[in-house]
């Protein structure tokens, strides 16, 4: 995650793997208008995959699944891999491809073709189209700098649209208004620089559209001695549309957005002529003082100085739940009970005011990277070890649940699902899980084949791709 490294950045923390059920970017589940999956009404879902779907076919290279999406019957993947296994057949992959999102989960023929990482999709509300972000320059052969419109039927690029970033796109969202919004390490995109990190484009003629304003600036810096903060640069990794499509939340490196101060996060209302931010926000995200026992601000790690991955809505909207890397302050004590948003799971109200976390839980300094919501479970991922970890540091503290890979937390309290032994529900092997997709059969978990591992559940065969049913 970037400026180029940056987005390994998130990896370079992972145990082994979520099962791996794992990987990290950003993503987690973002959806699509009318075709999109939505959130399911029930749960929790099975903690015992589905048999059948497809994985990552090389196991001595570690690859990824960055992002799944679900557009009428298929489930869309994009992400750094060569090769797709299902059913005893290997099928040659770059970096994009789809599948059935019901049984037997075929790989389709479709084969787009990147010649880098794909990052990110989203497709039109009747899925003939797909707009993907990432670091490649070709696709389908032609030409596409970081940025690709193109056919679901035939793969190929529609050259008429543009096609060109002059830097790594993280995140693309379209909108139910038509708006594709576009986030990333950009200053030019379709060229035009008026709105760079976060620009709205035109679907049909790739213009920028002008819906989107917003001057984002500013970097996380602070020191300790001679000790700073890892360079960083002002940039859009994540974004999530609100059920009712009319909010979007978006993650990334900034302290301006829209003429407000904002960091790690901000909420965008779709609502008005054109997109603003919310009065919606935290002291607890944009390191005011006061937050910390000695008074101090409580930004994380110097190495991990962006810490809010990813975020998702509750299946009303009324809640907005966020996961965060960044194993702890910086200007505290290693040890003992957790504070701030480092290496977490929250629940803020999403009404347009300033808010404080209804609930937190702790993993006690392993991070999480996606997060996604039913009505009756929060699940989140990342490469944790407990939950309800708030009184230790790579330590199982006083409270601490054993809970491995993928946790389902109650949205009443945010502690975890347990067992009538005690036992967490969804405690699997370990691995950087980066995107959760809820759809109406269920959870889909896109993560890496780190340390050549395929277990979901403690099932083997499912490296990079896990679906949990209802």
């Amino acid at each position: 995650m970037r400026i180029s490294g940056f987005r390994q950045l998130r990896r370079s923390y992972g145990a082994a793997g979520i099962f791996a059920v794992a990987a990290a970017a950003s993503v987690s589940l973002v959806m699509v208008p009318a075709s999109a999956a939505v959130a399911a009404p029930r749960g929790p879902v099975s903690a015992t995959p589905a048999s059948g779907t497809p994985q990552l076919a090389k196991t001595s290279t570690t690859e990824n699944v960055r992002q799944l999406v679900q557009c009428g019957g298929n489930i869309y993947a994009v992400g750094k891999f060569t090769q797709i296994s299902w059913n005893g057949t290997t099928f040659q992959r770059s970096n994009i491809f789809s599948f059935s999102a019901t049984a037997p989960y075929k790989v389709t023929s479709w084969d787009p073709g990147a010649n880098a990482e794909v990052d990110s999709i989203t497709l039109t509300s009747n899925c003939s189209t797909a707009f993907i972000g990432g670091r490649f320059t070709s696709v389908h052969h032609s030409a596409a700098d970081h940025l690709a419109k193109i056919s679901t039927s035939t793969g190929a690029v529609i050259t008429s649209w543009g096609n060109k970033a002059n830097n790594p796109v993280d995140s693309v969202l379209l909108t139910p208004k038509g708006h594709l919004l576009v986030g990333g390490f950009f200053t030019s995109v379709n060229g035009s620089s008026a709105h760079p990190f976060y620009a709205s484009l035109n679907q049909t003629t790739g213009k920028d559209d002008g819906y989107l304003n917003l001057k984002l600036s500013g970097s996380y810096h602070y020191c300790s001695g001679s000790t700073c903060s890892s360079p960083n640069h002002t940039s859009v990794y994540n974004q999530q549309l609100s059920h009712n499509g009319k909010l979007v939340l978006v993650e990334g490196i900034f302290t301006s957005a829209g003429g407000k101060a904002r960091q790690q996060i901000f909420m965008l209302n779709l609502g008005t002529k054109a997109g603003t931010v919310t009065d919606w926000t935290s002291p607890e995200f944009d390191g005011s003082k006061g937050n910390l026992p000695n008074g101090f601000p409580y930004q994380c790690t110097f190495n991990e100085p962006f810490y809010i991955r990813a975020a998702a809505w509750s299946p009303g909207d009324s809640t907005v739940y966020t996961v965060a890397t960044g194993k702890s302050p910086w200007n505290i004590p290693s040890g003992g009970k957790r504070s701030g948003l480092c290496d977490s799971t929250a629940a803020f109200p999403s009404k347009d005011a300033a808010v404080t976390h209804t609930w937190i839980n702790y993993t006690g300094c392993d991070s999480l990277y996606s997060v996604a919501a039913d009505a009756s479970t929060v699940y989140v991922a990342g490469h944790p070890r407990w939950s309800q970890n708030g009184n230790a540091c790579n330590s199982a503290g006083r409270g601490a649940v054993i809970d491995h890979g993928l946790q389902g937390l109650l949205p009443s309290n945010g502690n975890a699902r347990v067992k009538s032994n005690g036992k967490a529900v969804f405690s699997m092997s370990r691995a950087n899980a980066d995107d959760l997709l809820i759809t109406n059969g269920g959870l889909w978990i896109a993560s890496t084949n780190r340390f050549g591992m395929d277990v979901c559940g403690h099932v083997k065969g499912h490296a990079g791709i896990c679906f949990l049913p209802y």
